[in-house]
């Protein structure tokens, strides 16, 4: 294929959809893989797997694949399921939230988001699903944006209780989050003092890729 040959050299847009929460989403060809941007960041595979990847390391793929349970709230395009699968070697359940329809019709059609066994879709807000669920996760991957911006519920107290009560002892919290100033650096310690030290084991992986900080929270 000449796109895919040519994206070695520079990115190739081959197809383009409206979304009425992200704008616009664009499948492009860059470096010999496909890969779902909106207009001003990269929304799955390329370096956004790249970034959850490197946090999923930190919790060990060992660990990993002797949990039960994975709650993903932000599915995208999937690339996550394509590093648990394929990359770490899980094969239990997994439940992924995602509010855009738009994006789940993209995922489908490109990068065979049907192909992932054991794994169920919630078509959704992430702020309703964590208020009416009742289940604990072993591990949860909170990965929400809408282009670069983050929802502010994500760091309000209302959420993080509900997010508290679906860790049991051992769960283990990877937050993707954004810091393009000195502000959202900020935001995120003042997040993280959400999380009683006694309760909880924190990490903080910073300057991933340059502007994204990925937090783990561990329930003891």
């Amino acid at each position: 294929m000449i796109a895919r040959f040519l994206s070695y050299f520079i990115p190739i847009t081959i197809k383009k959809y409206s979304s009425k929460i992200n704008t616009t989403l664009e499948v492009t060809w860059n470096n010999g893989k496909l890969v779902l941007d909106t207009v001003n960041t990269n929304y799955s595979y390329g370096n956004l797997q790249k970034i959850l990847k490197m946090g999923l390391r930190k919790i060990g793929f060992d660990e990993i694949r002797k949990m039960e349970s994975v709650l993903v709230l932000g599915l995208g395009a999937g690339s996550i399921l394509h590093t648990l699968r394929y990359d770490i070697g899980y094969r239990n359940k997994i439940t992924s939230v995602e509010l855009d329809p738009a994006v789940l019709g993209v995922a489908k059609k490109f990068f065979e988001l049907d192909h992932f066994d054991q794994h169920e879709i919630i078509l959704g807000d992430a702020f309703e699903f964590a208020l009416k669920n009742t289940r604990s996760y072993d591990l949860i991957v909170l990965d929400i944006f809408q282009d670069t911006q983050m929802p502010s519920f994500l760091f309000e107290p209302h959420f993080v209780a509900h997010l508290k009560k679906m860790l049991h002892p051992g769960s283990q919290l990877l937050f993707n989050t954004i810091t393009l100033v000195a502000e959202h650096s900020d935001r995120n310690t003042a997040y993280l003092q959400q999380y009683e030290s006694e309760a909880y084991r924190i990490r903080r992986l910073s300057k991933i890729q340059n502007h994204n900080e990925i937090l783990l929270i561990q329930k003891l």
